[in-house]
């Protein structure tokens, strides 16, 4: 399939996409766009790791299952994955229990595009080197990427729709590589100094709105499927009769970060952030910002 619209390659992701059956007893959180990185002053993620960590823990314990929808590791600004583990280890032993109780769904975007090649990720994350023991120990054994996930109601047989977004984003698609390049080169160094990539949709409001515009025409031509992507890092969250087009945001967020809910057979738009309480000490609480709306309501008969 030749994949130079916007429209073929999201019907690409979706045909290709791992089918994954739940109920209204199946939890699921969704969070994208982490851009975990070195732990450097051009790290994004650094500054919400204690958030994020604290909300996955939270998660973990209730049972859920971890949808990660793209760019979850900044592969871009960083040559390899071993820096970044190496900075995020809790983390990385936080999903790996996910994985080993099957609750870990991931997914690639531009920024890990690396990872659709399976060997890529065999060889960078199947182990990793602990200095203690001087041995290699076991990751993510096993661990597959994909472009899309299609969670299907086993009694409704409702679709929900998941990709990173980049999709309808040719040029952080197509020329993905390119992009990599300037990144590391250019605009790395000038994020440092607070200038930010004029190419990155999540930066340029043009290139964001042009991205949405041509994911809801996909979404209406293909009978209003509900879909949730990133990429932009705006959440969105329609309400019921309008085009069913999500998106969980971003874990970067200045001092918070957002991501979807299903639970109940309902979807919700949540936010982590830190508070201060009243003696003065900080404390990580969850917001909800939209929703919680029952999913059949957005079934389009």
């Amino acid at each position: 399939m030749l994949l130079l619209s916007s429209k073929n390659r999201l019907d690409h992701a979706y045909k290709q996409a791992k089918r994954i059956e739940f109920d209204d007893q199946s939890k699921f959180i969704l969070f994208s766009d982490c851009h975990r990185g070195d732990n450097s002053f051009a790290d994004d993620f650094a500054n919400n790791r204690n958030i994020y960590y604290h909300a996955l823990k939270q998660y973990f314990a209730a049972g859920f299952q971890y949808c990660e929808l793209g760019d979850g590791d900044e592969l871009w600004e960083n040559l390899s994955f071993r820096s970044i583990l190496e900075a995020h280890k809790n983390v990385y032993l936080l999903l790996k229990e996910f994985h080993e109780e099957e609750r870990l769904h991931m997914i690639w975007g531009n920024h890990d595009m690396v990872y659709r090649n399976p060997e890529y990720v065999e060889k960078h994350l199947s182990k990793y080197f602990d200095p203690k023991s001087g041995e290699d120990v076991e990751l993510f054994c096993d661990l597959q990427f994909h472009e899309g996930l299609v969670l299907v109601h086993k009694t409704t047989r409702q679709e929900i729709f998941l990709s990173h977004g980049h999709q309808a984003d040719w040029w952080n698609y197509l020329f993905w590589r390119w992009s990599r390049f300037m990144v590391r080169i250019l605009w790395k160094p000038l994020n440092v100094m607070g200038i930010a990539d004029p190419t990155s949709p999540a930066k340029n409001y043009k290139e964001l709105i042009k991205v949405e515009r041509r994911i809801k025409k996909w979404i209406v031509d293909n009978d209003n499927r509900l879909t949730i992507v990133g990429h932009t890092h705006r959440p969105r969250f329609p309400e019921p009769g309008d085009i069913a087009f999500f998106n969980d945001g971003s874990c970067v967020h200045p001092r918070s970060i957002t991501g979807i809910e299903i639970e109940n057979g309902a979807i919700a738009l949540i936010k982590w952030q830190i508070e201060t309480k009243d003696d003065g000490t900080l404390q990580i609480v969850r917001v909800l910002l939209e929703g919680p709306c029952d999913l059949k309501d957005y079934i389009t008969e």
